[in-house]
Formats: C-alpha cells, structure tokens, sequence
C-alpha cells in the first residue's frame, strides 16, 4: 500500500510537472508569434510609408496601398489667429521672416532667399504708394497695386503648393488663396505656421504629431534601432522523471 501510495504521488508530482511545462511552452510560442508578426508588419509597410512620403503629389496614391491622406489646415485663418501667440506677432511684426521659415520647412527653398523675394515685392509695394502720395502721379499708384497683387499672388502660389504637396483638403482655390494673402496675410500666414509646426513638418517631411524619430533618416546613415525577426527557438519538453521511475518500479 505504502509503494502504491507513493507512485501515485510521483504521478501527481509528475502531470503537475507536464502541466507547468505545456504552460511555459504555449507562452513562449505565443510570445515569439507576436514578435513575428510584429517584424512582419514593420518589414512590409516601411517601403509603402517612404513612397507615400516621397510622393509629389499624395492624390496619385488613391488608388495604392494606403489610399489618399487627407490632412486639414489648424485652425481657422481669422477665428483662431491668437491660438499661437508668438506665431501670430511673428506673422504679424515680421511676416517675411515667417513665410521664410514656412518655405524652409516645406522644402521650397532657402528662409532667407524667400523672406528676401517676400521683402522686395512688398517694399517696392509701399515705395510707390508714398511716392504716389508726394508726387500725386498715377503711375505709382497702378505700380503699387500691380506690386500688391503680386505679393497676393507669390504668397498665394506657395500656398497652393504647400496644400498640394501634404494634401491639405479644403474648398479654397487657387484665387481664394491668393485673396486671402491679400486680404489679411498676416492671419494667413500664422494659419499656414500653425500646420507645420504641429505636424513638426521638417524639410519638405510631414511627421505628425505623434511622429517618434529615432536616429537618422538621411541616405546611407544607419537607423539606431531596427527591427528584425526574433530567432527561432526549440523548446523541447524534457521526460518526466515519473516515468522513468515507474519503469524502474516496474
């Protein structure tokens, strides 16, 4: 009775053994399927998230992989000119210098060489209308007009681009941009610096807001971090010591 008592305890020792092992094995399988299907997913979409980066024109992507991203300007160009206040003084008191930095961070050229364009055409604006003003010809007047517009129109054309480029949905044309840079620039101007700098927009490259960047992007620069496949492990579940002693008993 004493040796019957015993192997049956050996046994129960041993099927709690098998069970703690069966639960270690599933846990480590299920552990290594989400680490791969992770890696499996990351290794797909990357190539499929630089196209739609790199893409000139996002709405040639409606029918890809991913569709059309569609993004919306922050906020409204009068209502929520105050939202960012030191965006909206540097609209405002230096509106060249702003646009400059908008260009740069869009990837349309250089801060200074656009401040610089933005600056004559408005300078040159204002000189005729004081000239027009001591001298009381005509002239200066129809110049000072055909500057202003051309202000509209410059600031106005980048706009277009900028809503193109990151497809930036809205109902205003190509005229509605240009009148809104004529009408009132500086709120204009203080909505588009509101968009790319939330979006954290660098060099032409919409991140978003919730964009973490680790490491360096650039051509032939290696990533910190990357994400590979974990290896694949065989877990074999050992005897139990139960049945080697059974076979021993018997």
């Amino acid at each position: 009775m004493a040796e019957v008592e015993k192997q049956d305890k050996v046994d129960v020792n041993g099927g709690k053994k098998e069970d703690e092992e069966e639960e270690m094995l599933l846990e480590g399988m299920a552990v290594l399927d989400f680490d791969m299907l992770c890696s499996t997913v990351a290794s797909q979409t990357q190539g499929k998230w630089r196209k739609l980066e790199s893409a000139e024109d996002p709405l040639e992507q409606g029918s890809g992989d991913f569709g059309g991203v569609f993004r919306m300007w922050e906020g409204e160009v009068v209502l929520d000119f105050l939202d960012d206040r030191r965006l909206a003084l540097e609209s405002a008191c230096c509106p060249c210098y702003r646009f400059g930095k908008n260009m740069r961070r869009a990837g349309f050229g250089f801060c200074f060489l656009q401040g610089t364009v933005y600056f004559i055409l408005a300078a040159t604006a204002i000189l005729n209308f004081v000239a027009f003003i001591a001298t009381k010809r005509n002239w200066f007047l129809y110049l000072g007009v055909a500057f202003i517009v051309s202000v509209g129109a410059y600031l106005g054309f980048f706009r277009a681009r900028i809503k193109r480029k990151f497809n930036i949905r809205g109902d205003e044309s190509l005229l509605d941009d240009c009148f809104y840079h004529l009408i009132c620039p500086c709120c204009t101007l203080s909505q588009e610096s509101r968009t790319l700098e939330m979006n954290n927009v660098q060099d032409g490259t919409w991140h978003g807001r919730g964009d973490i960047c680790i490491g360096s992007n650039a051509e032939g620069s290696k990533p910190l971090f990357e994400l590979h496949p974990p290896p694949l492990m065989s877990i074999k579940a050992s005897e139990p010591q139960s049945s080697l002693n059974g076979n021993d008993n018997a």
